[in-house]
């Protein structure tokens, strides 16, 4: 479910930036601006995505790292 939910939420904010460049709007110093937030929240999620998934596919049985002496 949270796996589907950062997915979801992650391409948000891509269909943002790509409407701020049908409009022109990238253009200006609020768009600039307004990609790198929406750029930003896209990647936090998509990476919480990226790591939800390495974590499911981590075998279960896998032996505890080891502490460095």
């Amino acid at each position: 479910m949270t796996l589907l939910l950062s997915i979801t939420l992650g391409l948000i904010p891509l269909l943002g930036i790509a409407w701020a460049i049908s409009k022109g709007a990238i253009a200006t110093v609020d768009g600039l601006f307004m990609s790198l937030i929406l750029l930003t929240l896209s990647g936090i999620l998509l990476l919480n995505a990226v790591l939800d998934v390495k974590k499911r596919l981590r075998p279960k049985n896998a032996p505890p790292a080891q502490k460095p002496s």
